[in-house]
């Protein structure tokens, strides 16, 4: 078996193991089995790092069903490979060069001979950023829910936060907490660092500790970090601009609200559209132009090696990139003064039409299986669902049983991730020493 085809078999493997505990009567608040498309999508969502949902978390499912959720999110944020490669290093076994190609693949990394200490480091980092997240979340709730309450919330939405999933325990979200700065901030901050990837925390970590103990030797920034941080700092004010002006003057959403909360929900907004589902704000009842922007930031997503997904903002910067030397007539891609090889701008035209084809398809199906949703409402609900974010205009629950195994598929489909599907699908490339004459074309 290939190594892609391993990756999208164990994905299959976690939903469906999610599917059966979330299938028991324990897991539900009312002691019953559950629905099987129910569980089924939950556990998707959940693996898929996704956020949409069927029925309300908090009331349908039992304390130990919420507790298979969060554990179904950290496996699915993790991914099944570092999961997976973790389990086998606490139970004291060797990697096998297969294993560590696997590893590799699935992390999206140039380099195989430090995989064991950078799966070991993406564990350690993850439990740093979800226990300092619980801590001041345990702060928020306390107040309102009690300790023993606030204790568990804090950890659910923790998890839920870093690793971009979207689950709340509460019916309406975050929306309760739209003028809260602390909160605001807490799960802003995790979703971006859980967005951003773990190589880029890396190379922030080893940056202030050579700027704390005074090294000399100073690190020198990867193209990757530099692409990933200046993107998603532009992405983030963009958006954040987008959502104040468009939903200022909406009396539905922000246009009641003081000054400050404006701010806080643009922001909050921008942040979470790339990847979490989480929302202070009304999605159904926002303006068709930030819905429009909503849809843009989804498809674009995170960055590669997150626990985020989209066609990530490399492949967007890349493709820019592109379009800005052919405007200056250059033959070369060029970005941070440094050539982007030919394989890889493939590679992003390669990701971006595919998704767009799943993109279409889905739609198109959703559309026929649910044809008295309207358009703007079904074409969200599909790019939420590949993006693995979340946020819906409330239609999620009324979906016909076909329209969630669309649904279902769409997440499933955009976790995984368009190239290693299609290798799953087509199986390893074969190069070829072959080469045909070239012939110009009209393009454009």
């Amino acid at each position: 078996m290939t190594v892609a085809r391993t990756i999208c078999l164990g994905f299959l493997v976690i939903i469906a193991i999610g599917t059966f505990l979330l299938l028991l009567p324990v897991s539900t608040s009312e002691g019953t089995w559950n629905n099987f498309v129910t569980a089924l999508f939950t556990a998707t969502s959940a693996v898929c790092v996704t956020g949409l949902i069927v029925v309300d978390t908090g009331t349908h499912y039992s304390g130990l069903g919420e507790f298979f959720i969060v554990l179904l999110i950290q496996l699915g944020g993790l991914g099944y490979m570092t999961a997976n490669t973790f389990l086998l290093l606490l139970l004291g076994r060797r990697l096998g060069l297969r294993d560590r190609i696997a590893i590799q693949k699935s992390l999206d990394t140039a380099e195989m001979s430090g995989v064991v200490p950078l799966v070991r480091s993406i564990v350690a980092m993850t439990l740093v950023f979800e226990l300092t997240g619980m801590f001041v979340l345990l702060l928020i709730f306390t107040p309102d829910f009690g300790f023993n309450n606030s204790l568990w919330l804090a950890i659910f939405h923790s998890i839920s936060a870093f690793n971009n999933a979207g689950f709340s325990l509460f019916a309406d979200s975050l929306m309760a907490y739209a003028g809260s700065i602390p909160m605001n901030l807490v799960i802003t901050l995790l979703v971006i660092f859980g967005g951003i990837g773990y190589q880029v925390i890396m190379e922030m970590y080893m940056w202030v500790r050579d700027r704390i103990s005074r090294n000399p030797e100073r690190v020198v920034f990867s193209l990757h970090f530099k692409i990933v941080t200046s993107t998603t700092l532009l992405l983030l004010i963009l958006g954040t601009i987008a959502f104040f002006f468009t939903e200022s003057s909406n009396p539905r959403t922000l246009g009641n609200a003081d000054f400050l909360e404006r701010i806080l929900s643009a922001w909050f907004q921008s942040v979470i559209t790339r990847t979490a589902g989480f929302n202070t704000l009304d999605i159904g009842q926002m303006t068709t132009a930030a819905l429009f922007i909503t849809i843009a930031l989804m498809f674009i997503g995170a960055s590669p090696g997150s626990t985020g997904g989209g066609i990530k903002t490399t492949t967007v910067r890349v493709l820019a990139s592109c379009t800005r030397s052919v405007l200056q007539g250059r033959n070369q891609v060029l970005c941070f003064e440094r050539q982007i090889p030919p394989e890889l701008i493939l590679k992003a035209v390669a990701v971006v039409l595919s998704s767009l084809g799943v993109v279409v398809v889905a739609t198109i199906l959703l559309a026929i299986s649910d044809p008295n949703i309207e358009f703007i409402e079904l074409f969200f609900e599909v790019i939420s669902a590949f993006a693995t974010v979340g946020l819906s205009m409330g239609i999620t629950g009324s979906l016909s049983t076909l329209g969630q195994l669309v649904i279902i598929v769409t997440m499933y489909v955009g976790r995984v991730g368009m190239v290693i599907l299609m290798s799953a699908m087509i199986g390893d490339p074969k190069p070829s020493n072959i080469r045909y004459p070239e012939e110009n074309l009209l393009v454009g």
